[in-house]
Parts: C-alpha cells; sequence; structure tokens
C-alpha cells in the first residue's frame, strides 16, 4: 500500500482489503457478507460459463479538495444492471441491495481511494453472475452478486488527448435485436478481435458501424461515440448501443453549457461534418478522437490537427469532472457522499 505511486495508475486490477457478496437462493437475496478473499468457488456447470448468465457494471468514486468521498451515479448503474438482469433472465438485485453494497465496499477500502488531483480514482465492478449448477439451456436458480474496487489511472495510456480510432466493417460488436444495449460480458468478448487488430495498427479503439446496413454509427468498442457540429451535441441512436450514463450525463451538461442536443442516427458519411469527435464511458470520461480511418473507403476524418482536445469536449470534460470532485455544485443529484 505504501507503494503506491498514485498519479502513474494503468486502469488494471490491484488488490484491496475486502469486497462484498450476496447470494440469491430459494427466491430470496441474502444479507451481504464481507470478505478479503480474491477468489471466488463455482460450480462447473454453472450457467455464467455456459451460457453467459453475467452482467457487469462500472462506476467510480473520487476524493475531493475537502477530504470527502463522492460516488458518481450509484443509482444510475443500480437500475441498468437491473435491465441488464431483464435482458439474460437472471434474478433482479434490488436497488437498495446495490447501493448498500456499494456503500459498504467504498467504505472498507477507503485507504485505496486516490488522493485529490493525482489523476486516478476508485473504480468500483460490482457483478451478477448464474451460479446453480445445469447443462440445459434455462436460466439459473441461484445468483451471485459481488462487489469489489480497486485504484485506477486513466483508461487509455493518453488521458485525455486525442486519439486515433478506426472503422473496421468486417466486425461487429452485437447484433441490432441482441444484447448491445445491456452490459454483459458477451457483448465485450465479441469485441476482443477487432479491438486487437486496431491495437496493432495504431488505433485506440474500433468505431463499430451498425450491425445490419454498415451505414450508421453504432458505438466504439468500450464506450459511445459523440460529434460535435454547429453548436450541436450529436449521439447515435441504436437498439445495440449501451445506454451509458457518461453518455447520459454528458447531454444534460451539453445543454446546461447552451448546446442543442440530438440522439439520433449518424451516417458515416457525416463524420466530414463533426468539427470534435469523442468516446465517452465510465472509465474514459470523454477519450476526444484525433481521427478516424475507414480503412474499407479509403476516407479519413480529422478531427484535431495539433493533438489537442476540441474546446466543446474540453468543457464538457472539465465540468463533469468537477461535479465527480466535488469542485462544483451537484445540481442533478448524480453525487452520493460517503458519511
Amino acid at each position: 500500500m505504501e507503494n503506491i505511486n498514485w498519479t502513474d495508475l494503468t486502469f488494471g486490477y490491484l488488490k484491496t482489503d475486502y469486497n462484498v457478496r450476496s447470494y440469491y437462493k430459494a427466491g430470496k437475496w441474502s444479507d451481504l457478507e464481507i470478505t478479503d478473499s480474491d477468489q471466488v468457488s463455482l460450480h462447473m456447470a454453472a450457467t455464467c460459463f455456459h451460457y453467459g448468465q453475467e452482467a457487469f457494471e462500472g462506476l467510480k468514486a473520487f476524493k475531493g479538495k475537502d477530504g470527502k468521498i463522492r460516488i458518481f451515479r450509484m443509482r444510475e448503474n443500480a437500475l441498468r444492471m437491473q435491465a441488464s438482469s431483464r435482458g439474460i433472465l437472471m434474478a433482479e438485485l434490488p436497488v437498495e441491495l446495490f447501493e448498500k453494497a456499494v456503500l459498504e465496499v467504498v467504505k472498507r477500502n477507503l485507504r485505496f481511494v486516490p488522493p485529490y488531483e493525482s489523476g486516478s480514482s476508485l473504480y468500483i465492478r460490482p457483478f451478477l453472475v448464474g451460479t446453480s449448477p445445469q447443462v440445459g439451456v434455462n436460466p439459473a436458480k441461484e445468483y451471485l452478486f459481488v462487489v469489489f474496487v480497486t485504484p485506477v489511472g486513466p483508461y487509455f495510456k493518453t488521458g485525455f488527448k486525442p486519439s486515433p480510432y478506426v472503422i473496421l466493417r468486417k466486425y461487429d460488436r452485437a447484433a441490432p435485436q441482441g444484447t448491445g444495449n445491456i452490459k454483459v460480458g458477451g457483448n465485450y468478448a465479441a469485441s476482443l478481435v477487432a479491438g486487437e487488430i486496431a491495437h496493432e495498427k495504431g488505433y485506440s479503439a474500433v468505431l463499430y458501424l451498425d450491425s445490419k446496413e454498415k451505414k450508421y454509427i453504432d458505438e466504439c468498442g468500450p464506450a459511445n461515440f459523440f460529434g460535435i457540429k454547429k453548436n450541436t451535441y450529436i449521439t447515435p441512436e441504436s437498439h445495440s448501443i449501451l445506454p451509458s450514463i457518461t453518455n447520459k450525463s454528458l447531454m444534460t451538461l451539453a445543454k446546461e453549457i447552451g448546446l442543442k442536443v440530438e440522439c439520433r442516427p449518424i451516417r458515416v458519411e457525416e463524420l466530414a461534418d463533426f468539427e470534435e469527435a469523442g468516446a465517452c464511458g465510465t472509465a474514459a470520461v470523454i477519450s476526444p478522437i484525433s481521427r478516424i480511418d475507414d480503412l474499407d473507403e479509403n476516407k479519413s476524418y480529422v478531427f484535431s490537427k495539433d493533438g489537442e482536445p476540441g474546446p466543446v469536449s474540453m468543457k464538457l470534460y472539465n465540468k463533469l469532472r468537477a461535479i465527480q470532485y466535488g469542485d462544483e455544485e451537484d445540481k442533478y443529484g448524480w453525487i452520493t457522499v460517503v458519511e
């Protein structure tokens, strides 16, 4: 613990003191169990292994200048996990139990919350898995809910610096009526091959197009997409996109600073009209995009020539971070202060 360099953390796992768990059996959720073990024992025939009954969330806690620790939009994460559970027929975790577990695990690991202005935060990872053994394709009867935390640095190595993205039409992240709009592991597994190819070619991430027609922008591998054009914040509308809590927050803040907001289908060619573009999510907040290369069409859309984020992205990023750290008033009830 003494050796943690808070300003040099990667977005990776570092063991902390405690995690919390609840078990669903006979139609009921158990009281929270607190453990210092980072191991989970599961039956080899558990549905999470064989039929993908697994959902997760990601949220963060921040230490403010005043020393207070703030958790960002905890309830939204609880509600999204319920939506994921409905999407793959898992038992729904009550919102109150989700919130109680998150608060408990943060309190138990206070010494791992990075200091103010270190550029790092405490990442909170709740997950839910089907645990009862069976070999037929049916939902589990028993579930395990776990929340663990780990201090993390920026998701992308460049931090808040523009980086290049690529369109690879050969790959899909999710089917139009599939699981793209819920937060389950399969969506991320489906993005690994294309993501690795992108990294080998020198790109930060893939910008996926719609799986049906390959005409419209869906989202980036790890995050939602947005573009700025003529004082308007524009983000794709699609059944295949995860409803990003960060994107929702940015849309609210965009309106507050006088931008119009449009959530609608975006044709690939419209990228040529955008003044700025970025990816947004819990891990990165905003990752500005320097350019998008469409390799199949031999086109390149450039958004940053000087290697700096655009003015609107910068303003939104700073505003959201100020709310998360308590430097700006929380007008929207997004913050939970850990007492």
